[in-house]
């Protein structure tokens, strides 16, 4: 498919929405007003939507779980409220969207570029955060660890503790990287997470305190990448 963009029109004493690829074959018809309801009409629950364009839709409370939006362009779209689990929105572009009260558990949203968006309220338990820039989103302000990862890695190798990437906390002294970004952050960092998820809070937090770094860490990746990643961020730490 290459790609969506919709239309609304007036047919007669018809509301019409049209929704059209980019090459301007018809994919969608329906007698309603909104591309809202026109998508919910097409049942797009699990479709294959990379490259769509819908830049500036009204997607207020649409069901897009499993869809695949990889790479679409969402610009300043409206998915307030929206069902988007286990959506792949990977490499999409975001910016200036509203999300705010979007369901997004286990969705992929890695690498998409949501600069300017709304996220507040977003529940984003489980998504894939890897290599987001969060800078410019609105988001719940994030507690500042100083030397976080010099101090996580101190933590790690205290006797009975570790890091086990396969789980964001395997106990009070195992925890993936973003667990312990959120166990060092103290109080703060456990009321985050349970606004906004482990996930979430743990990339908020370790762009907080990292100001350096202009991507999310990879918290899917191995034991033996993380740990290697979580040195080389606390040598850069003991540079600064």
């Amino acid at each position: 498919m290459n790609g969506l963009r919709g239309e609304q029109y007036v047919l007669g004493v018809r509301d019409v929405t049209v929704i059209r690829s980019t090459a301007g074959r018809v994919l969608y018809e329906a007698d309603v007003p909104t591309l809202r309801e026109a998508v919910e009409k097409a049942n797009l629950s699990g479709a294959t939507l990379s490259g769509a364009t819908l830049s500036g839709a009204n997607l207020r409370g649409a069901d897009l779980r499993g869809v695949d939006l990889s790479g679409a362009d969402l610009r300043g779209v409206d998915l307030s409220g929206a069902d988007l689990r286990g959506a792949n929105l990977s490499g999409a572009n975001l910016r200036g969207a509203y999300l705010s009260d979007a369901d997004l558990r286990y969705a992929d949203i890695s690498g998409v570029d949501i600069s300017g968006a709304n996220l507040r309220g977003a529940n984003l338990r489980r998504a894939d955060l890897s290599g987001v820039d969060l800078r410019g989103a609105k988001l719940l302000k994030a507690p500042v660890v100083p030397q976080l990862h010099t101090r996580m890695l101190a933590a790690i190798s205290a006797p009975g503790a570790g890091l086990n990437m396969g789980a964001w906390h395997s106990c009070e002294t195992t925890h993936c990287r973003a667990g312990w970004a959120v166990v060092l952050a103290g109080e703060a960092g456990r009321a985050l997470e349970n606004d906004v998820g482990p996930a979430m809070a743990g990339a908020l937090i370790t762009l907080a305190s990292c100001p350096w770094m202009d991507r999310v860490p990879d918290f899917y990746e191995s034991n033996e990448d993380a740990l290697a990643s979580i040195k080389d961020a606390a040598a850069k730490e003991g540079e600064r």
